[in-house]
């Protein structure tokens, strides 16, 4: 049985590849990057929810799933609020514009987010060691699902 916090180190890597890729301004790059963003959060998000239930159980979960719903909306005002503000602005002066022209824009923002991933990325991993023993107490007689018949 692999362990959900295993599988949450997917995504964020995938994502980390694909800021990287933004960076690189690949032509036609946005048509796979975008979609594979929105389906690599999907699934980090269906994780998490079973996940935290496992590991800190039912008796403050609202608390808990409220906590994870917080990170979309800081996330956006850290990163597209400010971050991508201050860099489209730093990039437009350097270029003597009001407007920024070319990918140089907003590398700054994906090389951020790439770091952010990363580190999501080698927290998963570190949260995956640390309660491997507890997913090997649940599943150490095997499935707790199926029932366990004597002498087999």
């Amino acid at each position: 049985m692999i362990p959900r916090t295993l599988w949450m180190t997917l995504p964020p890597t995938v994502m980390l590849i694909t800021c990287i890729l933004f960076t690189l301004a690949l032509n036609g790059i946005i048509y796979a990057a975008i979609p594979l963003l929105g389906i690599c959060y999907e699934i980090l998000y269906a994780i998490m929810v079973p996940t935290a239930s496992k590991l800190f159980g039912l008796k403050h979960f609202g608390l808990i799933y409220s906590s994870m719903g917080l990170g979309n909306p800081t996330g956006a005002l850290l990163v597209s609020g400010l971050l991508a503000g201050f860099a489209y602005d730093a990039e437009a002066a350097k270029q003597d514009s009001s407007a920024c022209v070319g990918h140089d824009c907003f590398e700054v923002t994906f090389l951020v987010l790439a770091g952010v991933c990363g580190f999501g990325t080698i927290l998963s991993i570190i949260l995956t060691v640390r309660i491997r023993p507890v997913y090997q107490l649940l599943y150490s007689e095997g499935s707790f699902r199926l029932p366990q018949t004597p002498g087999h």
